[in-house]
């Protein structure tokens, strides 16, 4: 916010006291030079551009919002933390312990949530939601590198030098059509369904959330963090701020996004392929094959949403169009809600989120594309988590439109019980266009199982702390 004084702050004026952080928070991921430069000072304006740089020391508001992030105190229970459900040894994504598809919380830890644990890793570039056309940039990307195979360079080849050919192609044909809207997509937001403008927005979702940390009011949040934090907050952005709810609450959830922002931790980019971009790393002959079948329009075609090139500007990729798909994955009868076969989670539609576009019936079943990034320590997939593994998760994109019956339960009488997790008014928004969904039952799978394992192995090169051997 140009002219008040948190741009004082994070210009540089020095921290008025140093936190004394719990031991959770020394924790470190291994980001090197590849590490992300901070985005600008304002949270307006357009998305960040990383660049290699050693790490900086956080502002000291993002010092109050890391002391913040790691505090139980902060929930109603006294047990939860934001790092409860975003670990930092697991790339802010749930611990490494945690297979269930949802976390519990609430007062008394006993209630579940509803969807998948996202990470938080990456989540500075997402741009706010909208609903609009395609950016042509996230177009031109989804075709790069196989149309450079078309003409017989090598994929790797078309990688490397896509950043400065994305936007020289005005004819490029599209990779992909939306089976509802046609070219008008919903884009961004945080959260599966995008409902958060920012971090700052969403580092509120869980405070007040009644399966999260489970703050009942507004007011009773703010009563906490005075009692924790009143004194570092005045400091930091003067003690009027302490007499509003509203603004005690705000400044609070602004630490915890400066921290998120800041720490490189959470973007640290130093990953195995992120490496290879730069010409440091060779992929292994599996991990080679997994890459083209990953980019192929006629295989794997995951390029199509997680883009997997460097921007016009040479920003690193970050495995996602930050778009939002109706895929059709199955029913997770582990999630408790789900016992009641009248509920659905519909995304855009609810029932988390409720302004106008969660009322127009073209966005019901559609979920936000995360970012593929250390997207092989996860233990549960898609928005509820009905899978547990990667290999099932490509499988289920290879197989879903050829073999339904490797993918839906059946129902009664036997019949295959497709798209059982989204009422049958909604199925025309459910992707049958794009390959490999536009295969039909019958036809051969669009990969095979050792084609879903090289892709398996491709994406094992996307988690970060990768170091050479020897």
């Amino acid at each position: 916010r140009p002219g008040d004084r948190r741009t004082e702050i994070l210009i540089g004026k020095p921290p008025m006291r140093t936190p004394s952080l719990p031991a959770a928070s020394a924790i470190v991921l291994a980001g090197g030079l590849l590490a992300g430069t901070l985005p600008g000072l304002s949270r307006a304006g357009s998305d960040p551009a990383p660049q290699p740089t050693l790490a900086a020391p956080l502002s000291a508001v993002a010092a109050l919002g890391k002391q913040m992030f790691f505090d139980p105190h902060l929930s109603a229970s006294g047990q939860m933390s934001c790092a409860f459900c975003h670990d930092p040894a697991n790339h802010y994504g749930p611990p490494a312990r945690v297979s269930a598809a949802v976390i519990s919380g609430g007062p008394d830890m006993n209630r579940p949530g509803l969807r998948a644990v996202p990470t938080l890793t990456y989540k500075f570039a997402t741009p706010p939601f909208s609903i609009g056309p395609t950016s042509p940039e996230s177009e031109a990307a989804e075709t790069t590198p196989m149309q450079e195979a078309e003409n017989g360079a090598r994929p790797e080849d078309a990688l490397r030098t896509a950043g400065a050919q994305l936007l020289a192609r005005p004819g490029a044909p599209k990779a992909k059509t939306r089976a509802a809207g046609g070219n008008i997509v919903a884009r961004g937001g945080l959260f599966w369904d995008g409902r958060a403008a920012d971090l700052q927005d969403q580092s509120l979702g869980p405070l007040l959330s009644p399966f999260e940390m489970a703050n009942a009011s507004l007011a009773d949040l703010a009563a906490t963090i005075r009692a924790g934090y009143g004194k570092e907050l005045g400091q930091l952005f003067g003690a009027q701020i302490l007499k509003d709810d509203r603004m005690t609450v705000d400044e609070a959830a602004f630490a915890i996004a400066r921290f998120e922002i800041e720490d490189v931790s959470f973007h640290p980019f130093s990953s195995k392929y992120d490496a290879y971009l730069a010409g440091r790393a060779q992929l292994s002959p599996q991990e080679a094959v997994g890459l083209r079948l990953f980019n192929d329009p006629n295989k794997g075609n995951c390029a199509a949403c997680h883009l997997d090139t460097p921007s016009a500007d040479d920003k690193p990729p970050m495995f996602t169009d930050f778009e939002f798909e109706a895929l059709g994955v199955p029913r997770n009868p582990q999630i408790p809600a789900n016992r009641n076969p009248a509920y659905h989670d519909l995304g855009l539609c609810g029932p988390l989120r409720d302004d106008a576009a969660a009322r127009q019936p073209e966005n019901c079943g559609l979920f936000k594309t995360p970012t593929l990034r250390n997207v092989a320590t996860r233990k549960a997939f898609f928005h509820n988590g009905i899978y547990s593994n990667l290999a099932q998760v490509v499988r289920f994109y290879a197989r879903r439109a050829a073999d339904p019956a490797a993918i839906y339960p059946r129902g009664p009488g036997g019949k295959v019980d497709i798209f059982n997790d989204l009422p049958r008014k909604y199925w025309g928004n459910i992707d049958r266009i794009d390959a490999p969904f536009d295969r039909h039952p019958g036809d051969p799978p669009a990969l095979s199982d050792a084609e879903i394992a090289d892709i398996v192995a491709f994406l094992k090169t996307l988690t970060d702390g990768w170091m050479p051997a020897g």
